[in-house]
């Protein structure tokens, strides 16, 4: 099943995504709002809500697919070829980040190259990790039924910023920069082993599976679940392979009329225009 969020002329609504058509879920806002209901899954299967012919959908009408989450955990060097490139060893634990909900955009948004931050901004195509029940203290081997599903997310990094320190957080979170969806692919529907490709105005930059992965979402699930709670609609972002513009030799970065594609097979794709802020 997939899940996603339409805005509407004053809202949004969480919509079931069916073969040609999203079927809006009456009651709930978005997809985080109906995670938030235990019995979620059957009333997305059950919904009979008003229905849009996908082929009628302007892009610009898909959100993120979570619109607010609580949290927005982000993982950093967890893919091996990602880890090399960047000359630095596999960790022993996660290295984590955190992401403002300011910063997601929708899955065909353009991203806006800030003033200001705009010389050395970088692309990270992410599996998207979304948590389905809340979630405390969990073993790796229960994660699993935590996880509601799986969407797509490219982590737009200012390169300058992210490096002004030892800390990465002032590069990650630039508002309106992160595309997120379309939709939201259910954890029975997907298997974590698909290739992951971030396309360059059509030129491949990355292209890893997802099975690369050190840390597996179970255990991502089960090691941020030991610190803080996690709650319905939370987003926890996986990670990026190998191949971003600023290990590249000479270093690539994104640029005004630049168009950015991230794919995960089996879960969807973002389509983004890069535009400089005016």
């Amino acid at each position: 099943m997939k899940l996603a969020t339409l805005r509407t002329t004053d809202s949004t609504v969480a919509v079931r995504v069916d073969d040609s058509t999203a079927v809006e879920i009456t009651g709930f806002d978005d997809v985080g709002m109906l995670l938030a209901e235990p019995e979620w899954q059957r009333i997305a299967t059950e919904a009979h809500g008003a229905e849009h012919p996908l082929a009628d959908i302007d892009s610009s009408s898909w959100a993120p697919v979570v619109v607010n989450p609580s949290k927005i955990v982000c993982v950093g060097l967890n893919y091996k070829n990602h880890i090399l490139e960047m000359g630095r060893e596999l960790p022993e634990f996660p290295t984590l980040f955190a992401k403002y909900p300011e910063a997601l955009i929708g899955p065909f948004d353009p991203i806006v190259l800030p003033v200001g931050a705009a010389d050395a901004v970088d692309w990270e195509g992410e599996l998207a990790i979304v948590i389905g029940s809340r979630t405390r203290r969990v073993s790796e081997s229960d994660a699993r039924q935590h996880i509601a599903g799986y969407s797509v997310l490219n982590d737009v990094t200012m390169r300058d910023f992210q490096y002004r320190t030892p800390e990465w957080f002032q590069g990650k979170t630039f508002e309106a920069t992160t595309p997120f969806g379309p939709w939201l692919v259910t954890a029975d529907d997907y298997d974590v082993n698909t290739e992951l490709r971030t396309e360059l105005d059509g030129e491949v930059m990355q292209r890893t599976s997802t099975d690369d992965l050190v840390f597996s979402p179970e255990a991502l699930v089960s090691y941020i679940s030991q610190i803080v709670t996690l709650n319905p609609g939370d987003v926890i972002a996986s990670g990026t392979p190998g191949g971003v513009g600023h290990a590249r030799k000479p270093q690539r970065y994104l640029a005004d009329g630049n168009v950015l594609s991230t794919t995960i097979d089996g879960v969807g794709t973002l389509t983004n225009a890069v535009v400089a802020e005016r």
